[in-house]
């Protein structure tokens, strides 16, 4: 099928002890390799892809994007033999196939970096990478330990290190998974990616749960498989990472191919005039209006993280208070401790006239002060429950009739927030792991809009969600906004703090070290606060 890849481990050198790994960058021609050709996908009334035609040469870093729905995932398992096109070829090498299996496409050389994790984590690192493809011939003896396939694992670690090495992760082979944070288990996933010796790697949001640092990094080992042969298709709702890392960007929109850009016709408004056709800033971006009194006032607020800083804010009725600033800066930790999360060490808020001291979520909620949190499947949803239970989940008094769940009221108050909020779903069964990452979040805002607040905290609104569901965030945040909701944003996309916000606040290091009015609106200006 296709020609002959090295194989993972090659004997070691005379004198050496162990198998090692063979070269993860290994060079391949640099001619395109895959072909995808009028590639359909059909689904009981749905045209999931809709001849979509597509060309990766070998080391060319091709850039995937398109709204959630457009058909990039369905792209995806096409290409890892998971789904079969319902017509259509894919041409690896010259030779033409009607669709590939798992083993196939393993086999050409198509490696996945998915964005949802997984990783055994009650193994180490080396057993992850490794795994399936265990090194034998440890303990009691080389021959004795093949015979008998008992691990060696010694030599694991030392074919699994190089690869540490290259990504510049801080973990180690022998490291447990259970310890590493989600951003260290995002680039285990890239590691073991790497280990197969792939020619086209496909990475799925691979920094999502990356630090800028990680980000950057990943960023280099990109241009370093590029430049060894090593194909790239990335898969991002991160637009500036893909104008960054791309040499072409293909969106896709509804199933088909929207439009191609070259590399010196990419940059961020051609891409979403591709996408979506319209400006996503547009109907958050604030316009006249006079705020209204502080409608939450914080005062002393000292978080366990950051014991040694108290933070004074005040968060007006009617604007978007953006809270920025760097990775560790303590901008979570803040907003839950605001919300009460994690009582406060001292301090106090006042929302309004009610003052709210050593409170707890529970307070928060019956004063209408509520969080709509950075992780939306771990702490805003539960997955497994429907979309009317999530949305009734924090209000059950006013879904129910003498002490019981009154169903026909708790339809209905779904029913009427997925009208005003668009939330696109396949009926009132449908339960919130089944949704697209925007109309998840949409869903956790549900639940509190049901409930009339008067100060909203967004963590992060609108992570790993595409730039149609943002655009619907922010017009949703402005509406807020506009009917004297106080809101405080926090966020680490500069282009989404800048566009959004009223004011902004910067912190470093716990603290707030400067509030930004409009007229003051730079990336220098926060990233200078930002860095303290």
């Amino acid at each position: 099928m296709t020609p002959a890849r090295p194989s993972l481990l090659r004997p070691a050198p005379s004198g050496s002890d162990g198998d090692t790994l063979s070269p993860a960058f290994a060079a391949f021609p640099r001619d395109a390799f895959l072909s995808l050709r009028g590639i359909t996908r059909v689904y009981p009334g749905v045209r999931a892809l809709d001849d979509v035609s597509l060309d990766i040469g070998a080391g060319e870093v091709v850039g995937l994007i398109g709204e959630n729905g457009a058909g990039k995932s369905t792209l995806m398992k096409v290409l890892g033999g998971v789904i079969a096109p319902t017509r259509g070829a894919i041409e690896i090498d010259g030779q033409s196939f009607g669709q590939l299996s798992v083993q196939q496409s393993f086999d050409a050389g198509i490696a996945f970096v998915h964005q949802e994790l997984t990783a055994f984590d009650n193994l180490d690192v080396a057993a992850n990478v490794l795994l399936g493809r265990e090194i034998t011939g440890g303990w009691p003896g080389k021959w004795l330990g093949r015979r008998l396939k008992l691990i060696d694992r010694d030599a694991m670690a030392r074919a699994v290190q190089p690869i540490l090495d290259r990504v510049g992760a801080r973990f180690t082979p022998d490291t447990p998974v259970a310890s590493l944070s989600l951003a260290e288990q995002q680039l285990l996933e890239i590691v073991k990616a790497l280990s197969m010796n792939a020619r086209l790697v496909i990475m799925d949001e691979p920094t999502s749960s990356l630090t800028l640092t990680e980000t950057n990094r990943l960023l280099a080992v990109i241009g370093e498989l590029k430049a060894n042969g090593i194909s790239v298709l990335f898969i991002s709702h991160r637009l500036s990472e893909v104008q960054c890392c791309a040499d072409r960007v293909v969106v896709l929109r509804d199933g088909r191919v929207a439009g191609q850009l070259a590399k010196d016709e990419i940059d961020h408004d051609a891409m979403i005039r591709l996408m979506i056709g319209r400006d996503i800033m547009a109907a958050g971006a604030p316009h006249d209006h006079a705020p209204g009194a502080a409608s939450l006032q914080i005062r002393g607020l000292r978080t366990a993280a950051n014991p040694a800083v108290a933070v004074d804010l005040n968060i007006h009725a009617g604007e978007i208070l953006g809270l920025a600033g760097l990775v560790g800066a303590g901008r979570t930790e803040l907003a839950r401790a605001i919300f009460g999360v994690d009582p406060p060490d001292s301090g106090a808020l006042k929302l309004e006239s009610r003052v709210l001291e050593r409170h707890g979520p529970f307070d928060s909620i019956a004063a209408g002060l509520y969080l709509v949190p950075e992780d939306r499947k771990g702490c805003g949803l539960i997955l497994d429950f429907s979309i009317p239970q999530n949305i009734s989940l924090a209000d059950l008094s006013g879904v129910s009739a003498r002490g019981l769940l009154a169903a026909g009221r708790e339809r209905a108050k779904a029913e009427e927030q997925c009208g005003r909020l668009a939330i696109r779903t396949t009926g009132g069964r449908q339960v919130a792991a089944e949704l697209s990452g925007g109309n998840q979040q949409k869903v956790v805002l549900a639940k509190w809009l049901s409930m009339r607040p008067r100060v909203m905290i967004f963590d992060e609104p609108t992570r790993g969600i595409d730039v149609g569901a943002k655009a619907e965030i922010y017009r949703i945040m402005r509406e807020l906004a506009d009917e004297g909701v106080a809101i405080l944003m926090i966020s680490s996309d500069m282009e989404e703090v800048i566009g959004v916000s009223d004011r902004i606040a910067v912190m470093c290091r716990g603290a707030i070290t400067g509030i930004l009015e409009r007229r003051d609106f730079s990336e220098q200006n926060v990233i200078a606060l930002a860095v303290g």
